[in-house]
């Protein structure tokens, strides 16, 4: 299969599958990850993915005051970008987390009843790229690991502007391209290698971290992102990369 404008495939990992079987696809993956998601993200990042997801929090900055402030985390599934920018922010501080599959909201609804903030956390079933909110509802939006999922990343794109108020902060935490000559031969050798081992030995099966390591390698590089962020319509668009672009944070507002 080709990659023309007009081809009706998109990329599920390293395959071309029809643009009505990727999210299907996509759901069957975290629907077999979503009760060892957590725990997946520490082996395969040897914790890092801590500190990266605190940085994005740090960056946000969400308000610490007694103003009312309104938050959406896209593709929050578990709640653990959630609830840290929860800690971080003030009192009247609310935040609404979106993600397409079920049974990664279950995840979170349940933890965040564990850490006692269901009150100021939501959870809701629904798709980045046709979201459930009016326009300009959220004061700031953050997705973490979840925008090279989507079926169309600008659909998605379109929709943060959309639910955003003017001033609003967008945020994306994503894995992204290793620009250090040695770095990115160890880290293919590791991703291709030692994530689906690990996966099948905590989950059971290595095939949904084959797909999600294939959909980092396939997913636009730092500066081709930051246009489709432009073309959005956010402005004073940047990114920042971490840990020698194994992720990158990349920050727009809603004009």
């Amino acid at each position: 299969m080709t990659d023309r404008p007009d081809d009706e495939t998109v990329a599920f990992g390293f395959r071309r599958v029809e643009e009505s079987e990727k999210q299907d696809l996509v759901n069957e993956v975290f629907s077999r990850v979503a009760s060892r998601y957590d725990q997946m993200n520490d082996l395969m990042s040897a914790g890092l993915h801590r500190l990266w997801k605190d940085d994005l929090v740090t960056i946000l900055n969400p308000v610490r005051g007694s103003s009312s402030y309104s938050h959406l985390d896209v593709a929050g599934g578990t709640g653990d970008v959630a609830f840290r920018i929860l800690r971080a922010g003030g009192p009247n501080l609310r935040v609404t987390v979106a993600d397409i599959s079920p049974e990664m909201v279950n995840e979170g609804r349940k933890r965040a009843q564990i850490e006692g903030l269901s009150e100021k956390c939501s959870f809701t079933v629904g798709n980045a790229e046709a979201l459930a909110f009016a326009d300009k509802t959220f004061d700031s939006y953050t997705i973490a690991f979840g925008i090279r999922n989507v079926t169309h990343i600008n659909k998605a794109l379109a929709e943060a502007y959309r639910v955003l108020r003017p001033g609003g902060r967008f945020l994306c935490l994503e894995f992204s391209h290793v620009d250090l000559p040695v770095l990115d031969s160890l880290y293919d050798a590791y991703s291709f290698t030692v994530i689906p081992a690990v996966g099948k030995v905590v989950t059971g099966d290595g095939q949904p971290y084959r797909y999600l390591v294939e959909s980092i390698r396939t997913f636009p590089k730092q500066e081709q992102f930051k246009l489709m962020i432009e073309q959005a319509g956010f402005a004073n668009v940047s990114f920042r990369n971490l840990t020698g672009g194994v992720v990158a944070i990349h920050s727009g507002w809603r004009v």
